[in-house]
């Protein structure tokens, strides 16, 4: 299947979906499997899935130094990211995490590009957060701890990914192979041990690959394709859904029916996200 005859919109909304539905099952699966251990699945599972796919050891050899940098830095992210997401929806709510996730992509807009459109995207964001965190930060500090470290992580996912899909080296989706296999090898320390109880468990195992197919399959390859052909202004403004699409999931899945001030800090950075510009957004390719 020719992947352009697919509008790069259409690919963005799976991965909106599947980013946090994957994850709405994670937790789910928690009940059998601890939590790095379930984050380890998710990213093994992905790796394996991808390795029998694209086999992108064979691209490996054919490219530059920096490049093989480059795909090692984000496999490093992928799994660090991965790992500490999953610590703080353990502890909070799905919407919650989401919501903080962009802060600093938000941030990072308002420092390069200093104007009074992202100045206020930025206020946006900060009261939405603040709203989120005073409601719930004394009886789980840890899970912002989390969250605020996911956050930083995902800032990096973004710039690393839009690199990634845009190089002249590797196509996207290779690369994203490559980093995967990275992350799982990163992830194996922390994770394997947590992991164990799984493979004595053919339902926990399943669900635990299942995990790994709809939260790191699915959606990342969904972000390439999505990445490779939008504007990243276009694609940062469409990412403003992700925090409501969190929410809902949370509500429908896990049963996370959030209060009217959570709803409301949701809302806030939603717009924020929705109003930032980057300083670099015209000057890309549609």
């Amino acid at each position: 299947m020719d992947e352009t005859r697919v509008p790069p919109h259409v690919y963005f909304l799976v991965s909106a979906v599947f980013h946090y539905l994957g994850p709405a099952f994670a937790v789910l699966l928690f009940a059998r499997v601890d939590v790095l251990g379930v984050a380890w699945l998710r990213i093994a599972a992905a790796a394996l899935v991808f390795a029998l796919w694209r086999r992108p050891w064979r691209v490996w050899l054919r490219l530059d130094r920096a490049t093989r940098r480059l795909l090692v830095g984000w496999g490093a992210v992928l799994a660090v990211m991965n790992s500490v997401f999953y610590l703080a929806i353990d502890r909070l709510p799905l919407g919650t995490v989401a919501a903080i996730e962009f802060v600093p992509v938000i941030a990072l807009a308002a420092l390069t590009a200093r104007t009074g459109r992202n100045t206020v995207a930025l206020l946006l964001a900060v009261v939405g957060v603040w709203l989120l965190t005073d409601v719930r930060f004394v009886a789980e500090p840890w899970g912002f701890v989390f969250a605020a470290a996911n956050a930083v992580l995902f800032a990096f996912y973004i710039v690393l990914g839009h690199r990634v899909a845009q190089s002249p080296q590797v196509r996207g989706i290779d690369g994203l192979s490559l980093s995967m296999l990275v992350a799982a090898v990163v992830a194996l320390p922390t994770g394997v041990v947590d992991a164990a109880p799984a493979f004595a468990d053919p339902v926990a195992l399943a669900a635990g690959i299942g995990v790994g197919v709809s939260s790191s399959v699915i959606p990342y390859v969904c972000d390439q394709l999505a990445m490779a052909r939008l504007r990243r202004a276009t694609y940062a403004l469409m990412v403003s859904l992700l925090p409501a699409t969190a929410t809902v999931i949370g509500i429908v899945v896990l049963v996370q029916v959030p209060s009217a001030v959570e709803i409301l800090g949701v809302v806030l950075v939603v717009a924020g996200v929705a109003v930032h510009r980057e300083r670099r957004a015209t000057a890309q390719p549609t």
